[in-house]
Order: structure tokens, then sequence, then C-alpha cells
């Protein structure tokens, strides 16, 4: 016989629309909290106190790396059911974050050193251009 009452509270967790959308991201790949706010465009605080929930039912797992904290989905149930009313995730195939480079989680920092490095080779070549038209200084 069914376990209706775990069954019923794990029910009501995917009924809620931003829960749904975390667990969807993560059954792509693990997301740190910075990712999961500008993905779904929430404050911090709000999208802590929904994986909360997520973690108190043991519907995801955390581990942390340095100082972020990273989500993943801990119950191979949850993928099906997830599977099952969302279709198969695209593999692969991870979303762009916004405003991902203000982020100093490992998967951002080597794109912001790379944007920061792009940056600062545009300015240069801004900087040249600009003095190029400049005629040098004669002096006899």
């Amino acid at each position: 016989m069914p376990d209706y009452e775990s069954l019923s509270i794990r029910l009501k967790l995917l009924a809620h629309p931003e829960r749904l959308r975390i667990l969807d991201v993560l059954r792509r790949e693990p997301e740190c909290v910075c990712h999961l706010e500008a993905l779904l465009d929430k404050p911090q605080p709000y999208v802590s106190q929904q994986l909360r929930l997520l973690r108190e039912a043991k519907v995801i797992t955390d581990h942390k790396q340095g100082q972020n904290v990273f989500y993943s989905i801990g119950d191979a149930e949850i993928l099906t059911w997830l599977e099952a009313i969302l279709g198969p995730a695209d593999a692969g195939t991870r979303r762009s974050v916004p405003n991902a480079a203000v982020c100093n989680c490992p998967k951002c920092a080597p794109v912001f050193s790379s944007l920061a490095a792009m940056e600062e080779l545009e300015g240069r070549i801004q900087y040249e251009s600009e003095f190029a038209s400049v005629s040098p200084l004669v002096t006899n």
C-alpha cells in the first residue's frame, strides 16, 4: 500500500511553480544559488527558502565547493516524475545564466576572467584607435 502522506507532501512540492522551475533546471545539471536566483529572477532569500523546502523533503541534495553551495536532484523517483510531467531534459544544453559574470562560483570564474580580459583588450584597442588619428608632435 502506498504511503499517501509522503506522496502527498512530494506532490505539493511539485505543485509550486517556482519549485518546479528549480527542479527543471537542476535535472539538467547542478547549480549554485546565484544561478538559480538569476534564472528565476527572484531574490536570494526567496530562492533559498524554496531550496530549503526541497532539501528537507530529500528531493534535492547540496554540496559545498569553496564558498558556493551547489544543488542537484537527489531523488530518482522525482526525476522520473519530472520527465513524465515536463518531457525529457535537454541533456547537455545548459541555459545561459543572466548576470553570470557577477558570480564568483567555479563555473563562472573562467567566464568572468575571460570577459574581464576581453573588456581590457577592447579598452586598449579603443584607446589606441583614438590616439592613432592624432599626429605626433614634431619638434625641431
